[in-house]
């Protein structure tokens, strides 16, 4: 397994990729929730009270947002593998030590923070390694995998954390987890390398003995439809778009897009893909810097980020729902353990399944919706592609989230009247938008802003605190 452009590699490998970070986002996001079912019994059990108890969420958390800031900046300098590699090692470790973690408080908390920091890689990264992967045209579907990945365990885990803890256990919680990212360490280490690269700026990417302005063979289908260069895109990704259609010239024939090789470049300007190495050198930790930026620039570029028009409009579009669906993950305790419905910590564990069923239906509707969405903007745009049409998405968000807030609100005000499954069929819609406007707000910024990958970074922060 070489690295290289590894836009140019065989589908199937580059989703194997895809599906080993994807997997181990499922475990990595499911420490966020872990106690979400369990809160009273840990209450008990450490003789403290609720506040305190939140706490150990709360301060997971922040170590998610804080890494955050550090692990984009050294992702962007010496790559993303050993960060992942990081990542699993400590959720390996924190885990383990929070199951052992006993009676004391303490210990625990900081098993938590240390938690955080292990899932910091998996929920800022994950969807940059989708851009280094794939062409545009085949991101949507793999963004909404990799986001139900990072969203769709989260909304799972409650379920199972309340049996565990009345069967074998709240510390067998912890133990699971441990031993599911000890099995997937050997895959993480083997099988997923380095996916960034140093590319030159405004260069073309050219197959080794390729003239600079060679024409390359660029498929079609029935509706004629081109994909050509806007020369007065600001983004970076805009103008690679059509270096990514050459050099990516077996693109399927369903994408609905007719490719022409772009304009000439100067062949000054145009430069050969890194060469290919070995597996066994596949296997460093890292293979030399991806940028000459410095590493404390980066380190606080995302601060400034917060101001500009796209970041700021995705940590709304992101964050407004995120914030709801934590805050109602709250309140669903208080809700349904007290009167009148007086549920178990099992019963309100399985509270989530209705959540969990939202994420997925909205992943499958955001998957099914933003490359169809996309193709059917590029033929009324007369064969022009905008990094803005992913936006169309937040459509469906803004109706399925009004759906939800308002429905949950008004039936969880009074549980004694509506029941159980009404509030629990609202937040399920409530998820879903949360879901649909997260794939749409991370497909515009990878199609729109690949030069701001720490931009990741303020939706990641913004979200957790």
């Amino acid at each position: 397994m070489g690295l290289g452009v590894l836009q140019n590699w065989p589908l199937w490998k580059r989703d194997v990729i895809l599906l080993i970070l994807s997997i181990i986002s499922v475990i990595a996001s499911t420490l966020s929730p872990l106690l979400a079912a369990n809160t009273v019994t840990l209450a008990l059990y450490f003789g403290r009270d609720f506040t305190q108890m939140a706490l150990l969420t709360g301060y997971h958390l922040c170590g998610v947002g804080v890494a955050g800031f550090i692990f984009v900046a050294s992702a962007r300098i010496w790559g993303k593998r050993h960060l992942y590699l990081l990542g699993t090692v400590l959720i390996i470790i924190s885990s383990a030590w929070g199951g052992s973690a006993g009676t004391n408080y303490a210990s625990l908390l900081w098993a938590r923070v240390v938690q955080g920091i292990g899932l910091a890689p998996f929920e800022a990264l994950v969807n940059a390694s989708v851009g280094d992967l794939y062409f545009v045209h085949e991101r949507g579907k793999r963004m909404a995998l990799s986001n139900l990945a990072l969203f769709g365990g989260a909304f799972f885990t409650p379920v199972l954390v309340g049996k565990i803890t009345s069967t074998i256990g709240w510390e067998w919680s912890f133990y699971l987890i441990a031993i599911f990212a000890g099995a997937l360490l050997p895959f993480v280490f083997f099988f997923v390398p380095e996916t960034a690269y140093n590319r030159p700026q405004n260069s073309l990417l050219l197959r080794p003995g390729e003239s600079p302005l060679h024409e390359s063979k660029t498929s079609s289908d029935d509706n004629g439809v081109q994909a050509r260069n806007n020369s007065g895109s600001a983004s970076c990704e805009k103008q690679n778009y059509h270096s990514d259609m050459q050099n990516g010239s077996r693109m399927h024939d369903d994408t609905g897009i007719h490719n022409e090789p772009p304009a000439y470049p100067n062949p000054s300007h145009t430069a050969l893909p890194p060469p290919k190495s070995t597996f066994a050198q596949s296997l460093r930790l890292f293979n030399g810097r991806k940028s000459n930026a410095n590493f404390f620039k980066l380190l606080l570029r995302p601060f400034p980020l917060f101001l500009h028009p796209a970041i700021f409009w995705a940590c709304l579009i992101q964050g407004t729902l995120i914030g709801w669906t934590v805050m109602i993950g709250v309140v669903l305790a208080a809700i349904f353990l007290g009167p009148p419905l007086w549920f178990n910590e099992v019963e309100t564990g399985y509270m989530y399944t209705g959540p969990f069923v939202g994420a997925i239906l909205g992943f499958i509707l955001s998957g099914l919706l933003a490359d169809w969405s996309t193709k059917l903007m590029i033929r009324r745009n007369k064969g022009i592609y905008e990094p803005e049409f992913r936006i169309v998405l937040v459509l469906a968000q803004l109706v399925f989230g009004c759906i939800g807030l308002y429905g949950f609100g008004i039936t969880a005000a009074d549980v004694g009247r509506y029941g159980w499954f009404l509030p629990d069929l609202f937040f399920a819609f409530e998820v879903g938008a949360m879901v649909l406007g997260a794939v749409a707000s991370a497909l515009y910024i990878v199609d729109a802003h690949r030069e701001f990958v720490p931009s990741h970074v303020p939706l990641a922060f913004e979200g957790n605190l």
